[in-house]
């Protein structure tokens, strides 16, 4: 992992304007919802793959109330782009810090109330129903809660080091991972299966609620981002009011485009290797659960080492460099990965889930730095929720269903064909980008 410098926020407070002490909440609360939206997220794709289907989707096979639980995390997704347009919106016309906290209520409170649904055997198809509107209002305060967080550590820090620390809310990913497979983990090892499917899986969503409490008095505390300050100040001398940041971003779709293509094989691949290997190895070849979940937890808590280096990578050789290798990497490790998961070797499993994990948080870390650069102050949020949430859709909600639908159907080359394509597109996007690396953040252009 990177090494931290003894005092990292002094260069940041001496470039941006800002104290040590606000840049630190930043980075906390920024980090903190990021850990608790990928923990929701996490935890839902675990249980899925072995509770929730028999609970909340009534009658069919195993492998169809599978694809059913999933399908509603998919639904989740569906409702990201609608926020990331809503609060996309409000945060580039009413502030960021405002978007922090409104979003951070909803996911921690959605989450929580999850863990207090009533199944289906208790009160019908109205506990299906529930699950469906609880899991939409999650997906629609995370369309605006991940762009928060990048926005406001990118815009506080400083050009040298905004791949770095821009990369700490794209490493709750893993974090938040490692919590969920950590908290189902335990619980499964206290209780008995019997009563871990009856009542013991609640205890993971009513987990949040620690997480909500203190996510929520950092992010009260956060000021408000000096660059999107200084943006206002200069739009309130413009006597030409501009249309929404949504319609301006769309006009020039470039580099949302761009942002799409990367996200596509990223998304793929981190969906691939943290909840299609849990359903894929438990279920096709016999893997203990709790086997499974810890390779995962391993591969995250590399993963987040990953997203952590690659940030910093790319401060050094530019966002381009640093995402181009680790993508590269990642399609050769594709159909190493599936031969080793076929072997029924529990080592080779933890190294398979481990290095692919590790490639795409070298991948992912640059991201967060890069797509906040495509963009000027004046839709930064807009462009940035619409590049996390739209590679949403397209690439993360859809690729756990089809990659279960291609084992069952096709076998394990097909899910290699899928996975090395969209990583293709990822190669292609980045080589058709321009380099931002320290990139003015506080001017009119990207």
């Amino acid at each position: 992992m990177t090494n931290l410098p003894a005092s990292p926020e002094t260069a940041d407070s001496r470039s941006s304007g800002v104290s040590r002490s606000a840049f630190r909440r930043v980075l906390a609360g920024s980090t903190a919802g990021a850990v608790l939206e990928w923990y929701d997220f996490a935890l839902y794709g675990i249980l899925a793959a072995t509770v929730l289907g028999p609970l909340f989707f009534p009658g069919g096979n195993g492998f169809a109330q599978l694809l059913l639980a999933l399908a509603t995390q998919g639904l989740g997704f569906v409702a990201r782009p609608i926020g990331g347009i809503v609060f996309g919106h409000l945060g580039d016309r009413l502030g960021r810090k405002p978007m922090l906290v409104t979003t951070f209520l909803l996911l921690g409170l959605s989450t929580s109330a999850i863990g207090l649904l009533p199944t289906y055997s208790q009160v019908g198809i109205g506990a299906t129903i529930s699950l469906v509107v609880l899991r939409l209002i999650q997906g629609f305060a995370l369309g605006g809660e991940f762009g928060a967080a990048v926005l406001m550590v990118s815009e506080y820090g400083s050009p040298k080091r905004r791949g770095f620390w821009s990369a700490w809310p794209q490493a709750g990913a893993p974090l938040g991972t490692v919590l969920a497979t950590a908290v189902v983990g335990g619980i499964a090892l206290v209780l008995p299966e019997s009563a871990f499917d009856q009542w013991g899986w609640r205890v993971g969503f009513l987990f949040a609620i620690p997480l909500l409490v203190i996510g929520f008095w950092i992010r009260r505390r956060i000021d408000e981002s000096p660059v999107f300050q200084e943006a206002q100040a200069r739009a309130s001398a413009e006597t030409v009011r501009e249309r929404s940041s949504i319609l301006e971003t769309l006009a020039h779709p470039g580099p949302v485009l761009r942002g799409l293509g990367v996200r596509l094989g990223e998304n793929v691949a981190f969906y691939v290797y943290t909840v299609f290997v849990v359903a894929y190895a438990t279920k096709t070849f016999g893997y203990d659960k709790s086997d499974v979940l810890l390779a995962v937890a391993i591969g995250s808590l590399l993963q987040f080492a990953g997203m952590l280096a690659g940030g910093h990578w790319s401060d050094r050789v530019g966002r381009r460099i640093a995402m181009l290798v680790p993508a590269l990497g990642l399609a050769v490790w594709a159909p190493v990965f599936f031969a080793i998961v076929q072997a029924d070797n529990l080592p080779l499993l933890y190294l398979g889930v481990g290095v692919g994990a590790a490639l795409h948080g070298l991948l992912a870390g640059p991201e967060a730095a890069w797509i906040a650069e495509l963009f000027p102050t004046r839709r930064r949020f807009a462009g940035a929720s619409l590049v996390f949430q739209g590679s949403s859709i397209i690439a993360g909600a859809p690729a756990p269903l089809i990659a279960v639908w291609l084992a069952e159907k096709q076998g394990p080359t097909a899910v290699v064909l899928y996975l090395v394509a969209t990583i293709a597109v990822t190669v292609v996007a980045l080589l058709l980008s321009r380099e931002t690396r320290g990139a003015d953040l506080n001017s009119g252009q990207p």
